[in-house]
């Protein structure tokens, strides 16, 4: 009687026996979740793609309307995942630092709470003048 191949098991090394019912459950989950970090990731981008001329013409026109740039960062944190999206948010950051250095503080906070938590607990948020 033939035995199954080994099959490797989701970061687990070799499986010494047959595969078993969970482990192609645990396959399917791991694909459908791959699947989801892909389509989010391509989200992202699109973000990144959409928000270029909105930032490209806050910092054209010199802009100094603080809840359209403090809107435009709040969306934006939604792409800082991507590598476009996240150059975006600091070009941003970098602009409305001259204009509200404390309200930009808060931005790059929230980037790290989003994104960088444990940066985020080592330093608490500024507190307002």
């Amino acid at each position: 009687m033939a035995s199954e191949p080994k099959k490797p098991r989701s970061g687990r090394g070799v499986v010494t026996g047959p595969a078993t019912p969970d482990d192609e459950c645990l396959d399917a989950l791991v694909g459908k979740i791959s699947g989801l970090i892909e389509g989010l990731r391509a989200v992202q981008a699109q973000g990144a793609v959409a928000y270029r001329p909105i930032v490209d013409t806050i910092i054209r026109t010199r802009c100094r309307d603080i809840s359209h740039i403090e809107r435009t960062l709040d969306g934006l944190l939604s792409f800082a995942g991507d590598d476009a999206g996240l150059a975006l948010f600091k070009r941003l950051c970098r602009y409305y630092w001259d204009i509200d250095p404390h309200a930009t503080a808060r931005q790059i906070y929230a980037y790290r709470d989003w994104y960088e938590p444990e940066a985020a607990a080592v330093a608490p948020p500024p507190q307002e003048p």
